[in-house]
């Protein structure tokens, strides 16, 4: 008597584990800040999972940990979204700010180097001094007037000689509907105070979290799938420019218009508004390179702020004078 070859039974769920296996894994670091918030709220490819682990996860003081962590994840890239971003705090912790903005990249920069990897880096408009008239351009002189500005300009060194696979993307001016923003600082002071002081003598690119998440989504993937896509440092802005207290004004504009109840603006001067961290006078950046290389247009930023506070206001109800 001969025994029949034991056939072998197909699992019921083993499609849905190929499908598992052969999805390929981004590295987000920063997943709880407004750019790693959007990245994860942006829709990304089925065959993508995105990795965004907790700080108790990874904690970017500890280099080694952080190269190990990236070196076992089977990562195909790495988005640094990451950052010591209290301006003014940075300029009496020194050694905190550098070792999140600059030894922290340095350490991924290598980890993914090792691996053949890209990583996508991003940075800010505090790298330049402010003092040209025009928008600045990807290589024009770095001169930070601050800590946080060295210490980012440090991690675009580290990431930049770190791994050739690189790119970084500067911006400027960030806002959501959550976490620590002009926007949601406007919003709070001003249902707080009939009368708010704003500063009209700095001007920049206010720029939603989102739209800069759907460029770095565009570049993240391109860098993925394919090996020759260009590198280097890029700007992304929302179009247009603005001071602080235009932003402001437009701000409360759409609010007034959408039923909210608002404050007086006065604009003042810097010199009337002293902070521990000297700020760039003009924080403009160019987004023609990043077009140029990766087709990514920008959108205004009025009508960026006017998607990001219609979402708002749909699960906010305006105040009623009474």
């Amino acid at each position: 008597m001969v025994a029949e070859p034991r056939r072998t039974r197909r699992r019921k769920d083993a499609p849905r584990l190929e499908r598992i296996r052969m999805r390929r894994r981004i590295l987000l670091i920063g997943g709880t800040g407004q750019v790693g918030v959007a990245l994860r709220a942006c829709s990304w490819p089925s065959d993508i999972e995105l990795v965004a682990p907790t700080r108790a996860d990874l904690d970017l003081g500890d280099t080694s940990a952080t190269i190990a962590y990236v070196a076992r994840g089977r990562f195909c890239a790495v988005v640094n979204a990451a950052a010591y971003t209290a301006v003014d705090k940075a300029e009496s912790e020194v050694v905190a700010a550098w070792k999140v903005n600059a030894l922290a990249p340095a350490a991924i920069a290598s980890a993914t180097k090792n691996l053949g990897i890209p990583i996508v880096h991003i940075s800010t408009d505090y790298v330049f001094d402010g003092l040209k008239n025009e928008a600045y351009l990807e290589d024009d002189p770095v001169a930070p007037l601050g800590v946080y500005g060295a210490s980012k300009e440090g991690g675009e060194q580290a990431v930049r000689t770190g791994n050739p696979r690189h790119a970084i993307i500067r911006t400027a001016w960030l806002f959501s509907s959550s976490g620590a923003n002009f926007l949601t600082t406007m919003l709070r002071k001003g249902a707080e105070n009939a009368v708010l002081n704003v500063v009209d003598d700095q001007r920049g690119c206010p720029t939603a979290a989102l739209d800069l998440a759907k460029a770095l989504q565009v570049i993240t993937l391109r860098l993925v799938n394919h090996p020759d896509a260009p590198f280097g440092t890029y700007n992304f802005v929302n179009a247009g420019e603005a001071t602080w207290y235009d932003f402001a004004v437009e701000i409360f504009r759409q609010q007034s218009r959408m039923g909210f109840k608002v404050p007086e603006l006065k604009p003042i001067k810097t010199s009337e508004y002293p902070t521990a961290a000297r700020r760039p006078g003009n924080s403009t950046l160019s987004n023609a390179k990043v077009a140029r290389d990766f087709g990514i247009a920008s959108s205004h930023w009025k009508d960026a702020l006017t998607r990001v506070l219609t979402a708002q206001s749909e699960s906010v109800k305006p105040a009623q004078d009474h």
